[in-house]
């Protein structure tokens, strides 16, 4: 069995140049790994921040299971608990005090074993003349590409 997919954050590589990633577990209730199953949430905004030595998962929104009595005391952007090793959690400390970096979510995906994991980047936020550039130079392959698309044959 292959991972699945639930969600994925795509401004991230529009806004961030991406460092390092890592994989982390999400520490959820039962019917929100039902709502996950079903791909109902949204990684649109969201963040992590280390407190008191801890990684915690912000905005991350996880729509209510219908079937569930649970899911109307639940709140749908709730911090959540992410679960990573103590080196992995020190090694994100030293780097998020630099200036500039920040932790932000990819993908969140079930992986083999069917657990719940976050993808989570170290990452450092563009300039705007930055995302122009990389707009620049994508027109720019693709026009290429086209080219010689009708040359190669």
């Amino acid at each position: 069995m292959a991972e699945k997919i639930v969600c994925t954050n795509k401004k991230a590589k529009h806004l961030y140049h991406i460092e390092e990633t890592y994989e982390a577990g999400i520490e959820l209730k039962g019917c929100e790994v039902k709502s996950l199953r079903m791909g109902r949430a949204n990684l649109a905004d969201s963040f992590a921040r280390i407190v008191d030595g801890e990684v915690f998962l912000y905005n991350f929104h996880i729509s209510p299971y219908p079937h569930s009595r649970e899911a109307q005391h639940l709140d749908p952007t709730r911090t959540r608990k992410l679960l990573l090793h103590k080196r992995e959690i020190k090694r994100l400390m030293g780097k998020v005090q630099q200036k500039g970096y920040t932790l932000i979510p990819l993908r969140v995906y079930f992986n083999e074993r069917g657990l719940a994991k976050v993808e989570l980047a170290l990452a450092r936020g563009k300039k705007i003349y930055d995302r122009r550039e990389t707009i620049k130079r994508r027109e720019l392959e693709r026009e290429i590409s086209r080219k010689y698309k009708g040359r190669i044959k």
